[in-house]
């Protein structure tokens, strides 16, 4: 029974490697259909439950997707950020099984213009904590964060190594979220933006802007700025009948 299991777990991962070695080399892009499990189950000599497996793997790692009555087809290879929920950058890089470094620019004390004591709720001229850091995946940039924060709600944020934290771990820790309000807007970076995200000045970039709130108000206001080319943001709703 053992020699079974283990014949059959080296002919699944066979597949999977057979498939994923061809989307490595361009030979399948993202919207491509792959074969069906019978066509898998018959090229590769094995069982359509093996077949199965292989793809149902793939498709829950995010290489492909599947749609009902249609197929299934090569994923769009972009990391995709859930719009619906607020996560660390550094979890969604790791969680995709990937190497999550970032570059500090800047961890400063300044006075507020009149547009960050509005953004974040303070009175013009007092003091706010500003930090800038790019964060990478795979020693890839793929967001530029400026974020804004209230010193009263977080007061020893700027004593934060962010080499070590994300200000998200950080403020999700000290200052709980209760609620949050963002925009998606797509953008040019000017020639700063596209230095520090290494791309063209002419690649279109996604900009979300997100004020983040506590039980005691606002806590920070973040411009994250992402390659369009490199990152995509979705989520998914289910929608139930009243009962």
């Amino acid at each position: 029974m053992m020699i079974k299991k283990s014949s059959v777990q080296a002919r699944f991962v066979q597949i999977k490697s057979a498939l994923l070695d061809k989307i490595e080399r361009g030979e399948m892009s993202p919207g491509d259909k792959v074969q069906s499990e019978n066509q898998l189950a018959e090229s590769f000599g094995v069982s359509r439950m093996t077949a199965r497996r292989a793809l149902t793997e793939l498709v829950t790692e995010g290489i492909l997707a599947r749609s009902q009555g249609v197929g299934t087809f090569v994923s769009d290879s972009r990391p995709m950020s859930s719009i619906l929920k607020i996560r660390s950058i550094d979890d969604e890089i790791i969680k995709r099984g990937h190497r999550y470094s970032n570059k500090v620019l800047a961890v400063e004390t300044e006075l507020a213009s009149e547009q960050q004591s509005a953004w974040l709720g303070v009175a013009t001229n007092s003091l706010v904590f500003h930090t800038k850091i790019v964060h990478m995946e795979n020693g890839l940039a793929i967001q530029f964060e400026d974020r804004l924060v209230n010193p009263a709600l977080a007061p020893q944020y700027i004593e934060q190594d962010f080499t070590q934290t994300t200000a998200n771990h950080y403020l999700s820790r000290i200052a709980p979220l209760t609620e949050a309000d963002h925009s998606v807007e797509a953008i040019l970076p000017d020639q700063e933006l596209a230095l520090l995200l290494d791309i063209h000045i002419a690649q279109p970039c996604l900009k979300i802007s997100r004020r983040t709130y506590s039980s005691k108000g606002v806590v920070s206001y973040a411009r994250l700025y992402h390659p369009g080319n490199r990152y995509r943001i979705g989520g998914h709703l289910d929608f139930h009948p009243a009962q």
